[in-house]
């Protein structure tokens, strides 16, 4: 069957614009890490359940692939989908770790829209698919574009194409599992200061390499120190010169040529 690529992202700055009920608003700028992804296929199954085959310590109704599936069937209540779903289970070869800041659940869930929209010619629109990824979580519509780098804002409904050259990172990941509600919740209560519009605007004309080369980490993360607060042995990992991704635990940096 054919294999289909779910690449990770880094977070080049994320800064908190405002709040939207429980939600944050922020301004981000999203770019693809081309080296690292998933890869997801269909296979053939006995059982009639749906199956996600892969190494996930979650339960299957907790998947990120099962939540897009259900918000798909509820979105177009298609029947083949349904029967596809029954006769094929999703592989998924692991390799974006979780729980990292890097989108890995999100370009998932995000992947297989895009799968079943292909295998079963839905018709639907990259528009119509960000939608129902939104049900999903915030992240899924930039991997539903498929841009190499973009300005995300609102809670990651506004996907905005950033038209830049594309930077080949190096990411690393520490061995601690960080909680994104709580590191927002920190974050609302020990540092809220969100950033005017004049700042934000700065930002998204700003180049990737240009922000990284004059902003230090916690300077382009809002959430860097509130994830330092919360996870003491975060700073055992951090190194100059690297920066930190979405609520963590990775840090990246560009790669020397």
């Amino acid at each position: 069957m054919k294999l289909y690529k779910a690449y990770a992202k880094v977070n080049v700055f994320l800064k908190v614009t405002g709040m939207r009920d429980n939600y944050h608003e922020i301004i981000s700028r999203f770019m693809r890490v081309d080296s690292l992804y998933d890869e997801l296929s269909f296979v053939p199954k006995e059982e009639s359940e749906f199956k996600i085959y892969g190494n996930f310590s979650c339960q299957t109704n907790q998947n990120t692939i099962y939540k897009a599936y259900f918000a798909l069937k509820q979105a177009t209540g298609s029947e083949s989908l349904e029967k596809l779903m029954r006769s094929h289970g999703v592989d998924v070869k692991k390799s974006i770790p979780a729980f990292a800041g890097l989108g890995g659940g999100s370009s998932d869930a995000a992947t297989y829209l895009k799968m079943c929209n292909e295998v079963l010619h839905l018709g639907l629109s990259l528009n119509d698919l960000a939608r129902i990824g939104l049900k999903v979580g915030a992240d899924v519509p930039f991997f539903i574009y498929g841009y190499k780098s973009a300005n995300v804002s609102g809670i990651g409904e506004i996907v905005e194409e950033f038209d830049e050259e594309s930077l080949d990172f190096e990411v690393f990941t520490p061995d601690i599992q960080i909680s994104t509600p709580k590191v927002y919740q920190i974050y609302r209560d020990d540092f809220y200061a969100p950033i005017d519009g004049f700042k934000t605007d700065k930002l998204k004309k700003m180049s990737s390499k240009e922000i990284l080369k004059s902003m230090r980490a916690d300077e382009a993360n809002d959430l860097f120190k509130p994830a330092l607060q919360a996870y003491k042995d975060l700073k055992k990992h951090y190194q100059h010169g690297w920066h930190f991704s979405g609520s963590g635990s990775s840090f990246f940096r560009v790669k020397e040529k």
